[in-house]
């Protein structure tokens, strides 16, 4: 499995669009065939800040992810909301359960 997660610092008045975004974007992708997860976190300690954790089945199929109309929309919607350049950080899976 691959892993994606990625850190947004979003500006305080841009966090209710982003939140929708985010969760439009996660809704789709998790139809494509290669997504397994794609969960949208919020900090508890600052609303601003957001965690996506994305997993996939292959490297290839988070590729394929970027692609998507869904995607390209996301990252559309959200670039003005960015209070700095997202981090987003990959993995290989050792261990995600059974």
């Amino acid at each position: 499995m691959y892993v994606v997660s990625v850190t947004v610092h979003v500006k305080p008045e841009y966090v209710e669009s982003f939140i929708e975004a985010s969760l439009d974007n996660a809704r789709h992708t998790r139809q494509e065939p290669g997504n397994v997860r794609f969960d949208v976190l919020q900090a508890e300690d600052d609303p601003a800040r957001f965690l996506l954790y994305e997993a996939y089945h292959s490297k290839d199929d988070f590729a394929k992810h970027q692609q998507t109309s869904h995607y390209l929309q996301w990252r559309e919607r959200v670039a003005d909301a960015m209070a700095q350049p997202r981090q987003g950080v990959k993995h290989h899976s050792l261990f995600s359960g059974e």
